[in-house]
């Protein structure tokens, strides 16, 4: 029996599987227990909802239409520490190895007993609640520019900055990887979860909000910076 006043309620879980009786027999299977519940189909569209929701855990296939699971598994790790369990008929040694190289928190085998996969995912948000060590906080803070990704929130001049769940995806996604050039098309994948077939624009049109949010001087940005035909980069400086 599911039990709908378990402590963790109003947690949220992406699903990203293109088994539609399973995936909806976990959608209410998760919401009946109080969880708030997203859903995809396929990778791509699993990513865009990551960034859309930003959930406390992934529940995540593997075989699937397009982009795999492998591949938004290591897109995922990439971006976040979110709680991510592989769910799979993938049953080799090759194969558990790889998911948990990838950055998956555990692998589990389909079929499986749905008490024991709820159970799987209240340890792992039950850890999720937990503060994390200070050391684990990756924090930035130049005396102007403040973004802390475990408060979830953007400063500047210790100011509270309002940004979109995309804004603040895409500039947590180039501060994670500061002084590294990114491509405009691994931008759209690796953020939107969108492939090639998508217009730039939208990248360009989120760069320029966040510099007309954060930079001192939008017109010439110190943080967000360009490699015109190329792509994008977070450049990070000493405090001031």
């Amino acid at each position: 029996m599911i039990n709908k006043a378990n402590e963790l309620s109003g947690q949220s879980i992406l699903l990203i599987d293109d088994d539609l009786p399973l995936l909806k027999l976990m959608e209410y299977a998760f919401a009946r227990a109080g969880y708030q519940v997203y859903t995809a189909t396929d990778g791509q569209a699993g990513l865009r909802q990551f960034f859309d929701h930003q959930p406390d855990l992934v529940i995540l296939d593997v075989m699937m239409p397009g982009m795999d699971g492998w591949e938004t598994c290591r897109k995922l790790r990439q971006l976040s520490t979110v709680s991510i369990i592989m769910l799979t008929c993938l049953k080799g040694n090759d194969d558990i190895i790889r998911g948990l190289d990838e950055g998956a928190d555990d692998y589990l085998f389909k079929p499986v007993e749905l008490k024991v996969l709820m159970a799987q995912v209240r340890a792992k948000l039950r850890r999720v609640a937990l503060p994390p060590p200070l050391q684990e906080i990756l924090s930035y803070n130049d005396g102007y520019l403040t973004i802390d990704p475990a408060g979830g929130q953007v400063l500047v001049r210790g100011q509270p900055v309002q940004l979109t769940k995309r804004e603040y995806g895409l500039l947590t996604y180039l501060y994670r990887h500061a002084d590294q050039l990114r491509p405009h098309r691994q931008i759209l994948e690796d953020v939107w979860g969108w492939s090639n077939s998508h217009p730039m624009h939208v990248v360009h049109n989120n760069i320029r909000r966040l510099r007309l949010k954060v930079e001192e001087d939008p017109s010439r940005p110190r943080y967000l910076q360009i490699v015109h035909g190329i792509g994008y980069r977070f450049k990070k400086y000493p405090f001031r």
